[in-house]
């Protein structure tokens, strides 16, 4: 069955055209005509390809609005998140997960990389199935019509020689081996692939690194968390004498299909290996800011040749468009200049799935899979704009009609699926605080 749409706008991987038809089957854009007569579905507005959030926590959700007023660092703020993730089963976690992804997909992400570190049971107890938290993952997201990429994390150590403390037992599989093992049972669906993360070279003793890379099934993607704070770079330093980088490229551990998250405070060697190696870097800038982390070098690692991407996070902030800019943003903060990436690198940037290994969505192109998001251009924000000015006008509020994978989730701003996904929320959230 072909369903054709008709795109009075739409982003094409030469630029922003008019009229734009295009054909879908079995989840696949089959056709692509600018210039075309009105037909099909009407997407009034500008459409784009799905944007792709490269990095999500999504049980961070419940601490927005309950931890940004408080003074402290990074540090102090990890204990609020701990205290959170010792009251989470497998059937909670569902429930708020359900509620994240309906709100991801609401504002134009079509993909999501999930870095899923809650793996067991108070006291690190694996659950009867033990991919239980895993599977609550999957379930939501596909009850919310998104593509998850479950990043499952290995987690071994409280920091370089310590052991882990009660709540980060449950993150941990004792070793790099049982984490493979565990890793291996879990199948892949249509809109379901698994991949595999390091947590940081502060979680993972050096000489397990490799056995996570090994443990990754080599069509997947990799992903760390990379000097996102200077404690960890100094703690590194301290252990090893060598920057997180440093650790990982002695370990065999850069390449291609590795993304560094947040990648924040890296020396100039740093950024030279991440380039040489062709992976990736994904940047969080609303929570970066939030957690003042700091502004990342994210033009010089594109000019070094590393490939960027964009993530959510802790969901402090959930909005594509937002996350987008702000790349540009903390560009002009940190180097007092504008104009630091162009409108079409910020947009590979943000529909970069293949940082979540979905490399064949992404663009509005035939043989693509077939994710389209349609911002509307008549609110108080996109009023009177070029449409290539959307990612800097336009919010989340704008979306109003997501397609996944052929399939329309989003519809008129409304989620097709969930009923009210903020209510979903709020439910959820008080519970986990009264817990």
């Amino acid at each position: 069955m072909t369903t054709t749409y008709w795109c009075a706008r739409a982003w094409l991987p030469d630029g922003v055209a008019d009229a734009v038809r295009i054909e879908v089957a079995d989840g696949r854009i089959t056709e692509v005509a600018p210039d075309s007569p009105r037909t099909g579905t009407v997407l009034t507005g500008l459409t784009l390809p799905g944007f792709a959030n490269g990095h999500s926590h999504a049980f961070h959700r419940a601490l927005r609005g309950r931890t940004h007023h408080e003074r402290g660092t990074f540090w102090t703020w990890r204990d609020r998140m701990y205290s959170l993730a010792a009251r989470l089963d497998p059937d909670a976690y569902y429930r708020l997960a359900r509620g994240v992804y309906a709100e991801m997909v609401l504002t134009g992400y079509t993909s999501v990389g999930e870095f899923h570190y809650l793996h067991h049971a108070p006291g690190g107890k694996p659950y009867a199935e033990p991919n239980a938290m895993g599977e609550a993952l999957r379930r939501a997201a596909a009850d919310a019509g998104i593509r998850l990429t479950l990043l499952d994390t290995c987690y071994l150590a409280g920091g370089i020689g310590v052991e882990p403390d009660e709540v980060q037992q449950r993150f941990s599989d004792g070793s790099a081996e049982n984490w493979a093992r565990r890793v291996a049972g879990m199948g892949e669906d249509e809109l379901f692939r698994v991949g595999g993360a390091i947590h940081s070279v502060r979680a993972v003793p050096a000489d397990q690194l490799s056995d996570v890379d090994n443990g990754t099934p080599s069509a997947r993607p990799l992903h760390i968390h990379l000097s996102e704070q200077r404690a960890e770079n100094e703690q590194c330093l301290s252990a090893y004498g060598r920057t997180p980088t440093t650790i990982l490229y002695d370990h065999g551990v850069l390449g291609e299909r590795l993304t560094a998250v947040h990648a924040t405070h890296l020396t100039q060697h740093d950024i030279e290996r991440l380039g040489a190696a062709r992976g990736r870097a994904c940047f969080c800038p609303t929570t970066e800011r939030d957690l003042g982390d700091g502004i990342g070098p994210a033009r010089a690692l594109l000019d070094a040749g590393v490939r960027l991407c964009v993530g959510s996070d802790s969901n402090a902030v959930v909005d594509a468009f937002e996350e987008t800019r702000a790349l540009e943003l903390n560009e002009r903060l940190a180097s007092e200049e504008r104009g630091r990436f162009a409108a079409d690198e910020l947009l590979a940037a943000a529909t970069d799935h293949g940082a979540v290994g979905w490399p064949e969505v992404g663009t509005l192109a035939v043989g693509a899979g077939a994710d389209l998001v349609t911002v509307g251009l008549g609110s108080v924000r996109t009023a009177g704009i070029e449409p290539s000015g959307a990612i800097f006008a336009a919010s989340g509020a704008d979306v109003r009609h997501v397609v996944v994978a052929g399939r329309e989730i989003v519809r008129d701003g409304e989620h097709r699926l969930i009923e009210r996904p903020e209510t979903v929320l709020a439910k959820e959230i008080e519970a986990l605080w009264q817990f």
